[in-house]
């Protein structure tokens, strides 16, 4: 009976050091950089939940954007400042553990929020984007977006219209031009792709260099700028 006391105690902090270790691991986070104080108005910025960015005149479509993996939502607020200029109403929110597969379902949240919204899509950058397409497989959008991602293999929407749309860098370290290509049939057949040339992981947001990533042959505003193109762009052919 000792023996099995002292071997439960033991497993119990052995479960705390590890989940203490996951923990701390988790909250070393990608801020912002300071560039992004340059690209976006600290006034425009609504620091709820994450950051939000809402439209002057509203078009009646919300986009919720999932960070990657230990990225703070900030980073995206080039992105999100950008699309809420053309109408869009954009949530970019804080998840557990700053990783959203611990909180696939935050979206039900804001969409309850926001229930003057006629269109919702739903995307994310990296494992952002993983966990989007987790949502949006077993809940009602109107569309999905990938920001160097792609869904899991649990996740296939190839026999689906849904919209869908695919940015991925060639100069992407983490998410291959070969991750994008096996994933690809794992899309709907209504799925854009659309190649940034020059472009990495890590210019996806406004954080700096990232671990394992290639450098970037194009500048940060270049390739946020396009992502926003091809957004715009799908946003208004596809899902509108």
């Amino acid at each position: 009976m000792k023996i099995l006391k002292i071997s439960a105690l033991i497993i119990g902090i052995l479960i705390v050091l590890l989940f203490g270790g996951f923990w701390i691991w988790s909250e070393m986070t990608y801020e912002a950089s300071e560039e992004l104080s340059s690209l976006v108005s600290e006034e425009d910025i609504i620091r709820e939940d994450g950051v939000r960015f809402l439209p002057e005149s509203p078009n009646g479509t919300g986009v919720i954007i999932y960070p990657g993996a230990r990225v703070e939502p900030e980073a995206y607020s080039y992105i999100g400042a950008s699309l809420a200029d053309e109408g869009y109403t954009v949530l970019i929110p804080e998840v557990r553990f700053n990783l959203a597969f611990f909180n696939i379902g935050k979206a039900d949240s804001l969409v309850g929020e926001f229930d003057e919204m006629d269109t919702w899509v739903i995307g994310g950058h990296s494992l952002g984007g993983v966990a989007a397409a987790s949502y949006a497989y077993d809940s009602e959008v109107d569309g999905v977006f990938f920001l160097a991602s792609y869904p899991q293999g649990s996740n296939d929407f190839s026999g689906s219209s849904l919209p869908m749309l695919s940015i991925y860098g060639d100069r992407d370290g983490l998410t291959t031009l070969e991750d994008i290509d096996d994933t690809s049939t794992l899309l709907s057949a209504e799925a854009v792709f659309h190649k940034i040339e020059g472009g990495n992981h890590a210019q996806f947001g406004v954080y700096g260099e990232q671990s394992g990533d290639m450098d970037a042959t194009i500048s940060l505003l270049e390739q946020q700028n396009d992502i926003v193109a091809a957004m715009l762009k799908w946003l208004d052919e596809k899902v509108k």
